[in-house]
């Protein structure tokens, strides 16, 4: 049997890194042909030489041209945004695990879905911004997702064998991230060092600040509405400090299964890419006696109010999600800049939506459109504060 051919984007990031684990592991099951890094070029030329693809892109230029110096002819480098949906329209393969962080990764996943490919992702932006479009793709037989999130593959797994129209509801879990029980006075103080200390997950900045604001759960709501057809009535949050319980499903008879584990992220990339099959992993087990107690709490909407402003943007639908999406990426990115306080993160995303009235998401220009316009006004509410 041959292996199972995986271009991977974001490939030097956390969820690349553990992906390259997963691929090492089974090298007579998956061979890598394409590659993707943002900035780290040292990185990324290291995985080629180890893996060999045909393709590879990097967003700068100039790092283009040292790439394609070192690779030579056998490799084809692309450069920037474009260069990454030029990746997946002309590189062979089966899978594509989109690693990517932001809205950037929806035209990969486009693409890779219009080539009828399986698409494992881990990019939420994808569906978050433009949900709806790829849906209709999905549902015109255009390809096939399959979650990497651990939440999401967590409900993939409970729903494995039932019948989806036996769903009650799906329950998300949340860590709760460093400020879970932190003195809402003591917010305004809050530095980028204290939110980039996650209690359990090792992640990359951006989403590890999401975390702390949970506009990353906000999102998974909105990816778990799309994945699994799920009305917004029927999701729901729950804080669980211990990340041990990844999700939940509850069925109309009252029982609730659940899909625990350590905290590994190599699980769920493992099992999207052999999805429905499963591999053997060699990590650390659950011993539930050691761990003593697992703990429930309803969200504090006081203390995350982008987790409220998340909900609500999805429910609205059309570009709203796009709008949140593009005010957070501005708003996280100021933040971590030392431009923006914590507190703000949620005042940027609250006037985004607020200024803006929603429009149906045909598109991928439709949902470009609003993320551009989005990014200006967050950007001029951002320099406005610090006058």
């Amino acid at each position: 049997m041959n292996p199972v051919k995986i271009v991977l984007l974001g490939a030097t990031g956390s969820i690349g890194t553990s992906a390259c684990n997963c691929i090492r592991r089974f090298p007579e099951l998956f061979e890598i042909t394409g590659l993707s890094a943002h900035s780290s070029k040292e990185k990324l030329l290291g995985l080629a030489e180890e893996f060999q693809p045909d393709s590879v892109c990097i967003g700068e230029a100039a790092s283009a041209d040292a790439l394609r110096k070192s690779l030579g002819t056998s490799v084809r480098v692309f450069t920037g945004e474009a260069g990454l949906e030029e990746l997946v329209n002309e590189t062979d393969f089966d899978i594509l695990l989109n690693a990517l962080v932001g809205a950037v990764g929806l035209r990969a996943t486009v693409a890779a879905l219009k080539r009828n490919k399986r698409v494992a992702l881990a990019n939420k932006e994808s569906l978050v911004v433009g949900g709806d479009y790829i849906t209709s793709l999905l549902q015109n037989g255009s390809g096939r997702l399959v979650p990497v999130d651990s939440e999401h593959s967590a409900i993939l797994q409970c729903l494995g064998g039932e019948n989806h129209s036996a769903v009650e509801s799906i329950i998300l879990t949340a860590s709760g991230g460093p400020f879970r029980t932190r003195p809402l006075d003591r917010f305004e103080d809050i530095r980028p060092r204290d939110a980039l200390n996650h209690p359990t997950w090792s992640m990359g900045k951006k989403i590890t600040i999401d975390s702390a604001t949970l506009v990353n759960k906000g999102f998974e709501v909105i990816e778990a509405h799309h994945l699994f057809a799920m009305p917004y009535d029927r999701l729901r949050v729950v804080i669980h400090p211990q990340s041990i319980v990844h999700s939940m499903v509850e069925f109309h008879d009252g029982a609730i299964i659940a899909q625990m584990g350590v905290p590994d992220m190599e699980l769920p990339i493992q099992f999207a890419l052999s999805y429905p099959q499963r591999l053997p992993l060699r990590t650390k087990r659950l011993n539930l006696a050691q761990l003593g107690e697992l703990t429930f709490f309803e969200p504090d909407f006081s203390r995350f109010p982008c987790l409220r402003l998340c909900l609500d943007a999805g429910r609205s639908g059309g570009t709203m999600p796009a709008v949140l999406n593009a005010a957070n990426e501005v708003a996280v990115a100021a933040f971590l800049d030392g431009r923006l306080g914590f507190n703000g993160i949620a005042d940027v995303l609250r006037l985004a939506l607020d200024n803006h009235s929603p429009v149906p998401v045909s598109g991928i220009e439709v949902v470009e459109e609003a993320d551009r316009k989005t990014r200006e006004l967050a950007g001029k509410f951002i320099a406005g504060m610090k006058k």
